[in-house]
């Protein structure tokens, strides 16, 4: 079994504790929001009791009295059977400068209007909790999207073995238009056509007659074979960037048949892969 798991994100105003947390969201981590320490524990071990293993606090209280209430109820979480973690995020100065410049934000602690004030006044506040900090991640030179991958680096777990990300293999008609929400597109209408078939119009690429004519002759395995490779070359990649979701459409002209087909093949592919995957046929009905 996988170790329960309690981690304290913290940091610098402006370094990406809302992007770390909503990170481990996607890790399956319950989290709140700037929790006294003094309840931490009793926070844990609801959550434990109630199912949740993964936990997770942000906070950016650097008072001493924090730091002692914090040290004490971090060795409580451990006594029931925690692991625990303190992440820190900080940045440049000119970096955090920059970042409420562009958004226009007041920082908690520039009272006097001065930014560069406010943020001297944090530094020292959180210097004490820094250096408990188990990790520091220096966000200056991170965008959105890496701070989600070294999180999702540091902390994916997967009970069942699998991939963290979620696939979705959706079929559609082109003649009823291209999904908004699919991220890879596949055109299966260069495959042939069972529509014309009059045994096969009336069935649907869930059929193994359907699928045996729309994958006759080589164009068929030829085009899996190439998709096959793309996907192992690319969802690894996802994974790096931290997607949780992906959708991959696979479209022919009315969504019935040969799209249907390609699905089927392309789903169990991936199942075999060990990857979390749903089918959803959008336009098989019509």
């Amino acid at each position: 079994m996988n170790a329960k798991e309690f981690v304290l994100i913290t940091g610098m105003s402006g370094a990406g504790k809302t992007i770390a947390i909503k990170s481990l969201e996607d890790l399956n981590f319950f989290w709140v929001d700037n929790l006294p320490p003094s309840l931490i524990p009793t926070f844990v071990q609801l959550c434990s009791t109630s199912g949740f293993n993964r936990v997770a606090v942000a906070a950016d209280d650097g008072a001493n009295s924090f730091l002692s209430e914090l040290q004490v109820s971090l060795e409580t979480v451990r006594e029931y059977n925690f692991n625990t973690q303190i992440i820190f995020l900080d940045a440049p100065d000119e970096i955090l400068v920059r970042r409420y410049s562009e958004t226009y934000r007041k920082h908690p602690l520039a009272s006097s209007g001065r930014l560069l004030d406010g943020i001297e006044k944090e530094r020292k506040k959180l210097r004490e909790i820094r250096g408990l900090a188990d990790i520091v991640i220096d966000t200056g030179d991170l965008k959105r999207g890496d701070l989600k991958e070294e999180i999702t680096r540091l902390f994916f777990q997967s009970e069942d073995g699998s991939p963290p990300i979620m696939i979705t293999i959706l079929s559609f008609g082109y003649k009823f238009g291209i999904p908004l929400d699919v991220d890879l597109v596949f055109d299966a209408r260069v495959l042939p056509n069972p529509f014309y078939d009059p045994n096969l119009q009336c069935k649907d690429g869930t059929d193994e007659s359907v699928r045996q004519f729309v994958f006759r002759g080589d164009d068929g395995r030829i085009l899996l074979d190439n998709i096959y490779q793309l996907l192992e070359f690319i969802i690894p990649l996802y994974i790096r960037r931290g997607k949780s979701h992906l959708t991959i459409g696979v479209g022919c002209t009315g969504g019935r048949h040969r799209s249907v087909a390609v699905t089927t093949r392309l789903a169990q592919f991936l199942k075999e892969k060990n990857y979390q995957t749903f089918i959803n046929h959008r336009d098989i009905k019509k």
